[in-house]
């Protein structure tokens, strides 16, 4: 079977979910027993998302190869099992350092290097090389909105690729806006029809629209649309916002996107077996009762910063019938103004869990250490993921081994104990990003420890991204106070879990484990995490109550 596409573009504005709806449509492709693959172009001139802010960017995504990538490859992963790589998100930024080697290189043999054909073949290859690992189809995400000067070669290489290969290997799907306007008391269809034109300009025609949507679209709106936009009137997809982006697929479903697709590219499949995730999204509708967890960070005024890590303790509620209540508390505002303070113990209480997630720089440090004290101290369900994991080990060399001046050589690079450091500084390497550990790395768990329980095997491999290390040196002074290293690399050079004994549960992790949580297969520290946490909130409910979310359900139940 020839190679086939469907690239997935976006108009009027941005963050309309075209990644969710790429991750939706390969969701479908596979319950049809087709194997997909995903990828991402992204417009913008950096090399990859690794250098950009959290603010900027939201959350850098990492593969088991080491690269960082784009936040919708999570997407990708959690609904599909595509097996992606780096070559599975390019940047114009990487495409143009690619051009630029082969030109001094004289690649190019003299010629001059231009948008076309150069820049548009780069592309054109980087979607062949991903296709040819032996995907029925690969699903191409354009980043941007149509319109923009930097998405342009992107959607240039696009409609060569419909020139190359023709109408039944390529389909095109098009996202855009059809906003409620509140004083007219309507949908707007206009802001749709500039879109389809816009992309028309450039010589693209929309197989299928899919339109954003915070109200369900009549047969008349999908009438007009198709009139102007040139496509069937079943082509038009209402994408409605849900309250679980794990329905969307199955909305998808229900408007016959898989069967449309199957149609334009010719394939046969065998129906949809969307059981799963039916089950799935009725869990997620219809919980035993809730799951409070605060999470503690440096960049939670903007929640895409811990995308991941939000979806994989939705998946830990969800498998065990949780509806789970996040509260996002910023570090900064944990810090103690002087060493008796203990204010923040009041911004604290009432949670079932505490999690500590990832992080760079010094901001907010202080924080994370006293809602990492509390954890301790009042035997809260604790979970440090990364430098939640560094600054747990800085709390407890600070304040159960009597270490004072503990601390991490990241915040403070003349600390007289260093109990995290950089390892591999020796290296010497100035780029920022060279120094990283990245990607998969194997580690061994001791037996009987909350690790091991959690994953029931001795060895597993988890994804990384960080600079800083557990300092060894520092292993008989905390490990005699009680700190157990559960997990270390094969060859025991670094620390990757540490756990504290005797606590409900205290586990913090050197690696990522939100990255490989999907929400049919929950990870396992994320899904244990949950379970000790849902524990801590029955311990402190009189018996025999009821919350609210429990009531509200069985009302809603009855009502079904």
């Amino acid at each position: 079977m020839s190679a086939k596409y469907v690239f997935v573009t976006g108009g009027v504005v941005s963050s309309l979910g075209k990644g969710l709806a790429a991750a939706s449509i390969g969701c479908l492709l596979e319950s049809r027993g087709l194997r997909v693959n995903m990828m991402k172009f992204d417009p913008y001139l950096n090399v990859d998302p690794g250098t950009m802010s959290p603010f900027q960017h939201g959350e850098v995504f990492v593969t088991d190869d080491g690269a960082e990538t784009d936040l919708d490859l999570g997407h990708y992963e959690r609904f599909t099992h595509a097996p992606l790589s780096r070559d599975n998100n390019l940047t114009t930024g990487r495409i143009y350092e690619q051009i630029i080697l082969k030109e001094r290189r004289g690649d190019y043999l003299g010629k001059t290097v231009q948008v076309i054909p150069h820049v548009t073949n780069e592309i054109k290859n980087a979607m062949r090389k991903v296709s040819a690992n032996g995907a029925d189809v690969t699903i191409v995400e354009i980043g941007g909105t149509v319109g923009d000067i930097e998405s342009l070669p992107f959607l240039e290489a696009i409609r060569q690729m419909r020139q190359e290969l023709g109408r039944e290997n390529t389909v095109f799907v098009h996202l855009t806006l059809v906003p409620w306007i509140a004083a007219a008391q309507e949908l707007k269809t206009k802001p749709t029809q500039h879109s389809v034109k816009e992309l028309l300009s450039i010589g693209i025609q929309a197989d299928i629209l899919m339109c954003r949507s915070e109200r369900e679209l009549s047969s008349e709106i999908k009438q007009k649309i198709a009139a102007f936009c040139n496509v069937e009137e079943l082509a038009v997809i209402g994408a409605q916002t849900l309250p679980s982006i794990y329905e969307v697929p199955l909305g998808f479903a229900k408007q016959g996107v898989d069967s449309l697709i199957l149609k334009y590219l010719h394939i046969e499949a065998p129906a949809a077996d969307l059981t799963r995730w039916q089950d799935l999204v009725y869990r997620c509708y219809h919980p035993k009762d809730e799951v409070s967890i605060a999470i503690v960070g440096k960049y939670v005024e903007y929640e895409d910063s811990y995308k991941s890590l939000k979806e994989a303790l939705t998946h830990g509620a969800v498998s065990q019938e949780l509806k789970l209540k996040v509260t996002w508390i910023e570090a900064e505002n944990l810090e103690s103004k002087t060493p008796e303070d203990r204010d923040y113990e009041l911004q604290l209480e009432g949670f079932d869990g505490i999690l500590v997630p990832g992080g760079f720089g010094k901001r907010g440090i202080e924080g994370m250490l006293n809602a990492i004290r509390y954890a301790r101290e009042k035997k809260v369900p604790f979970f440090g993921i990364c430098l939640g994991m560094q600054t747990a080990c800085i709390e407890f060399a600070r304040n159960v081994c009597g270490l004072r001046d503990a601390n991490s050589s990241e915040f403070d690079p003349a600390s007289p104990h260093r109990i995290i450091y950089k390892l591999r500084e020796l290296l010497g390497v100035e780029e920022m990003g060279g120094t990283m550990r990245l990607g998969a790395w194997a580690c061994i768990l001791q037996k009987d420890s909350l690790a091991y329980r959690a994953y029931g095997v001795t060895e597993i491999s988890e994804r990384h991204r960080h600079r800083y290390e557990f300092n060894r040196e520092y292993e008989a002074q905390l490990t005699a106070g009680g700190l157990r290293l559960s997990g270390t690399t094969p060859d025991a050079t670094y620390v990757e879990i540490v756990e504290i004994p005797g606590h409900p549960y205290f586990l913090g992790c050197q690696f990522h484990p939100e990255f490989k949580s999907k929400p049919l297969e929950p990870h396992p520290l994320f899904r244990e995490f949950i379970v000790a946490s849902y524990k801590n909130r029955q311990a402190r409910m009189p018996a025999g109550s009821r919350t609210e979310a429990v009531a509200a359900q069985e009302s809603v139940a009855a009502q079904d």
